[in-house]
């Protein structure tokens, strides 16, 4: 059975909402709201969708972490992005026939989805949230770009410390993070696998950045102590988040 959530709490406008160049409307915002949206809760490590799938509906994370991965043909993953409340992680499903890439759970998770059908017609009825959408879309792929020059260009510890950076201020633009700390239930292994680095490498530069006093990652919450120094160590500028504001 489909759900509607509240207009202030709904994944689509609240997203929207933080990289929109214009204010939506009152009818925008109640298109987007009611957009049916079929919950569904996966556990961690569960594959939400799968490279090679041909779906007709996309999703919006409620709750939880996901992420972006693709695999190579022995097996050995790589996170191409991490996804936070709000986010929608196969919006490029609605003109892209065939998914090139899987998403799973990090964490306990749960999504909507809604089918490209209620998109398109949306999108006949505001035409103005098609540039919303678009604008949404050119930001993945600025992120995108971040992370290829993070994990190419960076060593392992500016490259950790650019990572915690950049999910601190998403998790905080959707209020999930206050005073540098946020829920963050991630694994070492999952690091690496973001990072490109093994796990015991992942070991030893969280216990440099902690014994730096720049962070704790604990019983899956992440506290950055000094923010400066850590957005400093990971060269960090939130130029490509391209979000209306942050105080970050």
């Amino acid at each position: 059975m489909a759900d509607l959530l509240p207009a202030d709490t709904h994944p689509f406008v609240r997203k929207i909402e933080s990289v929109s160049l214009f204010a939506l409307s009152g009818p925008e915002r109640e298109a987007l709201a009611t957009l049916p949206l079929q919950v569904a809760d996966y556990a961690a490590q569960q594959d939400v969708v799968l490279e090679h799938d041909r779906p007709n509906r996309c999703f919006a994370v409620l709750s939880g972490l996901a992420a972006t991965y693709k695999t190579t043909r022995d097996g050995r993953r790589q996170v191409l992005a991490y996804h936070v409340p709000g986010d929608l992680p196969d919006f490029q499903s609605l003109n892209l026939e065939v998914l090139d890439f899987s998403i799973c759970a990090v964490s306990a998770l749960r999504i909507g989805f809604v089918g490209h059908d209620a998109l398109r017609a949306m999108f006949h009825a505001h035409p103005r949230l098609v540039d919303a959408f678009w604008r949404a879309t050119l930001i993945e792929g600025s992120l995108s770009r971040e992370w290829m020059l993070n994990n190419g260009r960076r060593e392992s510890y500016p490259r950790m410390a650019h990572l915690f950076c950049e999910l601190m201020v998403r998790l905080e633009i959707v209020g999930l993070a206050s005073d540098h700390s946020c829920h963050l239930p991630i694994t070492q292994y999952e690091l690496g696998d973001a990072l490109g680095i093994s796990s015991v490498h992942v070991n030893r530069i969280l216990k440099e950045l902690r014994e730096g006093g720049l962070i704790t990652l604990s019983g899956g919450r992440l506290k950055v102590h000094d923010w400066a120094a850590l957005r400093k160590a990971g060269e960090f500028d939130p130029t490509y988040l391209h979000l209306r504001s942050t105080d970050s």
